[in-house]
């Protein structure tokens, strides 16, 4: 069996996500592309943490989300985030929300994206800066083709 394309964290919904009418609200889907990115560090980019304690920045330039279904509470999601676009001072990465049915079934409820620029220096003159190389690593296996193929230097033909 082969390794998922995506880093997956898992979130059950909660009456506190919904608005009065009971769906969720839509600010808690940016929320969770944040979480998910937070938990993708912690798992896979320990040294990227290190560096953000330190002097990193993780700035968010551009986020979005385009909804498909309601969820509600207690809807089970796997929220799906893969790599985009990796410059040398940005990353830009994918998310699919996928409802994950009590039978099993998955239904793709949303999609958003994000683009996050690496800075450096103290808040009064901060510049941009390199991807961390420990970034660059954790994220080559979440790759879509055109930017795996990037990364490995090898160009897709289709």
């Amino acid at each position: 069996m082969t390794a998922p394309d995506y880093y997956e964290y898992r979130h059950l919904v909660g009456f506190e996500e919904t608005n009065l009418v009971g769906n969720v609200y839509y600010v808690n889907y940016l929320r969770w592309q944040g979480r998910c990115r937070e938990m993708f560090l912690l798992e896979k980019a320990p040294a990227v943490l290190a560096d953000i304690r330190d002097d990193l920045k993780l700035f968010t330039l551009k986020v979005d989300c385009e909804f498909f279904a309601e969820i509600t509470a207690f809807d089970e999601l796997s929220i799906r985030m893969r790599l985009a676009d990796l410059t040398q001072t940005q990353v830009a990465f994918t998310f699919d929300y996928v409802r994950v049915a009590p039978d099993g079934g998955e239904y793709l409820v949303a999609r958003g994206q994000q683009r996050v620029a690496c800075m450096r220096g103290p808040n009064t003159d901060t510049r941009p800066t390199r991807v961390p190389e420990p970034l660059r690593l954790a994220l080559a296996p979440y790759a879509v083709a055109a930017t795996a193929s990037s990364l490995t230097g090898t160009t897709t033909v289709g």
